[in-house]
C-alpha cells in the first residue's frame, strides 16, 4: 500500500525554505515555541469567538465546573 502523497501548501513550502540551514537546539526550541504561542492565540481567539456568539457567560462555566460536586 503506498502512502497518499498531497502537495505542500505554500506556508509549508516557504518554512522549509526558510529553515533548510543548520539549526541549533535553542533556534528550534525558540521556533516551535513562537508557532505554538501563535495556534495558541488563534485557538483563543476562536474559543472566545465561540462563547460570544452563543451567549455563553462565566456563571455558565462556573456552574458546570460545580456540576459534579
Amino acid at each position: 500500500m503506498q502512502p497518499i502523497q498531497t502537495p505542500l501548501n505554500d506556508v509549508q513550502l516557504m518554512l522549509l525554505r526558510l529553515f533548510s540551514r543548520p539549526m541549533s537546539e535553542s533556534d528550534t526550541e525558540a521556533i516551535r515555541k513562537m508557532l505554538l504561542d501563535y495556534y495558541d492565540t488563534l485557538l483563543q481567539q476562536e474559543v472566545d469567538s465561540v462563547i460570544e456568539k452563543k451567549g455563553i457567560k462565566r456563571e455558565d462555566f462556573e456552574r458546570l465546573l460545580n456540576q459534579d460536586k
